[in-house]
């Protein structure tokens, strides 16, 4: 018998279940967690990707925001003309106070000298 044992191979040693169910746990853990962070990476970082791009592209905002801007910048420009003609009317209003004052200083000097 002893020669029989010789002749025979080792047997494999015994598959442990838990050590099995441990590694396969651990693998389907580890591609669960992969697969949400790729999904949470996705869904942040996809519109920060598609707006960049845009801007790359010189798409900025929608177009009716881009209409209104617009028109802001128009309204702009006639708040600048209308800023420059009130400036010009406060010079005239201030020279014709100066003629006005002078005038008035003319007039009391010419009534003072009647009165002596």
């Amino acid at each position: 018998m002893s020669l029989m044992r010789q002749l025979l191979p080792p047997s494999p040693p015994a598959v442990d279940p838990n050590f099995v169910l441990s590694r396969v746990t651990e693998s389907v853990a580890m591609v669960l967690v992969l697969i949400g962070v790729l999904v949470v990476a996705i869904k942040v970082l996809g519109p920060l990707a598609r707006a960049w791009a845009r801007r790359l592209e010189g798409q900025v905002g929608d177009p009716h925001l881009l209409a209104e801007i617009d028109h802001m910048r128009e309204q702009l420009g006639d708040v600048d003309s209308l800023r420059a003609r009130v400036g010009e009317l406060e010079e005239r209003l201030e020279f014709t106070e100066r003629l006005l004052s002078q005038r008035r200083n003319q007039d009391l000097l010419a009534r003072g000298d009647r009165d002596q």
